[in-house]
C-alpha cells in the first residue's frame, strides 16, 4: 500500500511539472497507444533496487528499444550487466501469448574480484555473449515459457505456462480479451516507452464469435440438464 501512494504522489508531481503528458496521453488513447514515461520506468527501478536484487539500475531510452545496465550478484559474484532491448514481434491470441525479444550490445563484466566459477567464465572470455538467446538455448531445464532461443533473439510464449495454457478458464478468458483487443506492439521514442493496442484483430463479428463460444454457451450450458 506504501508503495502504491509513493507512486500516486510521484504521478502526481511529474504531471505537475510536466502538464503536456496529459495531452499526450489523451492522443494516445485516441490511437490504442499507452505512453509510459522513460522517468516512471526509472522511478519503478528505483524500488527494485530497495529490494536488493539489483543495484544502480540504469534505463536509457535507444529507439525503438530500452537500454538497460545495472549491477547483481550471481552465485556470490558481483557483475555489472547490461543490454538494448528490442520488441521485435508480438502475437496475442487464443492460440500464443508470444513475444520475441532482440538483444544487442550485452556485456557482463566483473563488478569487483571473485574467486567463484562464474567469474573464472567470464575472465577466460568463454562466454560468448553476442549470441545470448544461444546461451539460454543450452540451459538445462529452461523455462518451458522459452518458445525459442537462438542467436540474439528469444521468444517467449506465455500459452505454454501451464497455469495458463492448460487452465481452460484462462485459456477462454484470453480467447475472449485478444478477440476485442490485443497487443500490438511496445517501442520507444527519447522520453516515453509505448505499447500499442489493436481493437478488433478479427473484426467485430469474430469477437461476438468468441464471446458467445466462450462465455454465453458455457453459461446456458448450466442450465441445461446435467449441466454445472
Amino acid at each position: 500500500m506504501a508503495i502504491a501512494q509513493e507512486a500516486l504522489e510521484a504521478a502526481r508531481g511529474y504531471l505537475f511539472t510536466h502538464p503536456e503528458e496529459v495531452t499526450r496521453a489523451m492522443r494516445s488513447a485516441l490511437g490504442l497507444r499507452v505512453g509510459v514515461p522513460i522517468v516512471a520506468l526509472r522511478w519503478f527501478g528505483k524500488q527494485l533496487e530497495k529490494s536488493g536484487k539489483v543495484s544502480d539500475l540504469k534505463l536509457d531510452s535507444v529507439p525503438p528499444g530500452l537500454k538497460a545496465s545495472a549491477g547483481l550478484d550471481l552465485m556470490n559474484t558481483p557483475l555489472r550487466a547490461s543490454a538494448i532491448v528490442y520488441i521485435d514481434r508480438i502475437v496475442f491470441n487464443e492460440d500464443e501469448l508470444t513475444v520475441a525479444i532482440r538483444l544487442e550490445e550485452v556485456d557482463l563484466r566483473l563488478d569487483g574480484d571473485a574467486a567463484t566459477p562464474v567469474a573464472a567464465l567470464i575472465k577466460s572470455g568463454a562466454l560468448d555473449l553476442s549470441s545470448p538467446g544461444t546461451l539460454v538455448g543450452f540451459m538445462p531445464n529452461r523455462n518451458p515459457v522459452i518458445a525459442e532461443a537462438k542467436d540474439n533473439r528469444i521468444v517467449l510464449d506465455l500459452m505454454r505456462d501451464p497455469k495458463i495454457g492448460r487452465n481452460p478458464m484462462v485459456r477462454s478468458a484470453v480467447s475472449v480479451l485478444t478477440s476485442f483487443v490485443t497487443l500490438k506492439n511496445v517501442s520507444s521514442d527519447d522520453e516515453h516507452l509505448d505499447v500499442g493496442f489493436r481493437a478488433f484483430p478479427a473484426g467485430v463479428s469474430g469477437a461476438f464469435r468468441s464471446f458467445r463460444r466462450h462465455v454465453v454457451m458455457p453459461s446456458i450450458g448450466k442450465f441445461l440438464p446435467g449441466g454445472r
